[in-house]
């Protein structure tokens, strides 16, 4: 494969192409051990800034109705809901909008902690163990929001963007697929950029290419691959109309890697939705869950390329000093740079159930802050998966998404007597490929024709198999 030999950390992998990770000027890379100066405090992707960017027409409403909810919590049919306060007390830190898109559901765009806990379910960690600006947990295949806070808060991405990157170009190179790496393939990368070390004037294969973007989070690689696609302008133009795709309106791109910009906006709904996107590709699940790998070095004096071991930054993959591996976790990506603090989307299983979870800037500035956080959060979600209901949830691609969630098998949006139709063939149904969201029996979708989204259910392969902790 051009790459040398791959320890695979998550088991049963799939080989294939991954995504490309950046990082730039006036940040923190992903490297833990590589920094640079902040960016000047007037930069409008600093957290309190950022959180104003976008349209009020990202405002659509793409869930559940309110008002019919209340109607049901009355009748006895759904649990009322709980709503916590947010999980932060200090008075300096910054405050979500007010209002925010209520894509996947109204209670998505209401400020502060959003969970629904029916009787005997698990709490939520507290306060003082969930520190995030912003937080989703989600089930990876139905899309059910378990639990969210300000999931739709519009802050610097940091390299979880490189998840877009790599949904918008993986698919379009094959693995085995050479380049010959040009000085003009690693213009213009940014200073204290995380870096694989790709070299000029050598040769690397796609797949070497992705590995270093995922495992290293290399700019680099990044860079490369974009040249490779036509150049990082054309990249930041295609990344953002995939994203229109994925109904994932938060995000503005003005860099491929997630490197600070100003402008650059992305949150914790819409990373999640990057993910459960690329992990549909056994290419983007290969790559993300590897722990390690050999990366081509410079040639020798008998001219044969040396190799080097790389390690993958995400530290529930990989481990630390002070955090074990997450036990079944299969990716996805991290990032870190000044005005996105520390940034985690992760994808873990236990049995059957897959769990996603996205973590952006802990106020808890500790090491490893956001690994900690996003692992308290899937420990509470597979207790509490089946003991909640959920508060929204993640939708699909405009191709099968109307953004209600009413939609047929060809595509195509459905009308209110049809998607009731659809839910009143398909309830029950084992893993099925239609499942109503919120609603599990006929009777009740008769109660609420057109106001509950039938949506597609996203299987996903074992993730894992037998993984254990620093295995």
């Amino acid at each position: 494969m051009g790459s040398g030999s791959i320890r695979r950390s998550a088991g049963a992998l799939f080989r294939g192409v991954l995504s490309a990770s950046w990082a730039k000027a006036g940040t923190f890379t992903d490297v833990p051990t590589t920094f640079c100066a902040s960016t000047a405090s007037s930069d409008p992707t600093a957290p309190n800034a950022s959180a104003t960017t976008g349209s009020a027409g990202r405002a659509a409403r793409h869930g559940f109705p309110l008002r019919t909810v209340a109607a049901l919590a009355s009748s006895g049919l759904l649990a009322t809901p709980l709503l916590a306060g947010t999980a932060h007390a200090d008075p300096k830190a910054p405050k979500p909008p007010a209002k925010m898109s209520q894509i996947g559901g109204d209670r998505l765009g209401t400020p502060g902690v959003q969970v629904a806990l029916k009787p005997g379910a698990p709490k939520l960690p507290g306060p003082d163990a969930l520190t995030a600006r912003s937080w989703i947990v989600s089930d990876a295949e139905s899309g059910k929001v378990l639990a969210a806070k300000n999931p739709h808060w519009q802050l610097a991405p940091a390299s979880t963007l490189k998840m877009l990157f790599a949904d918008t170009v993986l698919p379009k190179f094959p693995k085995d697929q050479k380049h010959t790496v040009k000085p003009a393939d690693l213009a213009g990368m940014g200073a204290g950029s995380s870096l694989v070390g790709i070299k000029e004037n050598l040769s690397y294969t796609v797949h070497d290419l992705w590995l270093g973007v995922f495992l290293r989070s290399g700019n680099d690689a990044v860079h490369t691959l974009s040249a490779m696609n036509g150049g990082t302008k054309a990249t930041v133009t295609q990344m953002q109309r995939h994203a229109k795709e994925l109904n994932a309106h938060d995000t503005h791109v003005v860099t491929p890697d997630g490197y600070d910009a100003p402008g650059q906006v992305s949150s914790a709904y819409d990373l999640s939705l990057f993910a459960r996107s690329g992990l549909q590709n056994p290419d983007f699940r290969e790559y993300c869950s590897t722990a390690s790998a050999q990366f081509p070095g410079d040639k020798g004096k008998d001219g044969k390329r040396a190799t080097f071991g790389i390690q993958n930054t995400n530290r529930l993959l990989s481990g630390d000093y002070d955090i074990k591996p997450y036990p079944g976790i299969a990716g996805v990506k991290n990032g870190s740079t000044t005005n996105a603090g520390s940034t985690f989307t992760g994808v873990a299983q236990r049995g059957d159930r897959k769990l996603l979870v996205t973590v952006m800037n802990p106020e808890k500035k500790e090491h490893n802050e956001a690994y900690k956080e996003a692992a308290k959060l899937l420990d509470w979600g597979f207790a509490a998966a089946d003991k909640v209901e959920p508060v929204g949830r993640l939708v699909g691609p405009r191709s099968e998404d109307d953004g209600t969630g009413a939609v047929g098998a060809n595509g195509k949006g459905k009308g209110a007597d049809q998607s009731t139709q659809a839910a009143l063939d398909n309830a029950g149904g084992k893993g099925g490929a239609w499942t109503a969201v919120g609603l599990t029996a006929a009777a009740l979708a008769l109660l609420v024709v057109g106001a509950f989204a039938v949506h597609r259910r996203w299987p996903l392969p074992e993730l894992v198999r037998g993984r254990r902790p620093g295995k």
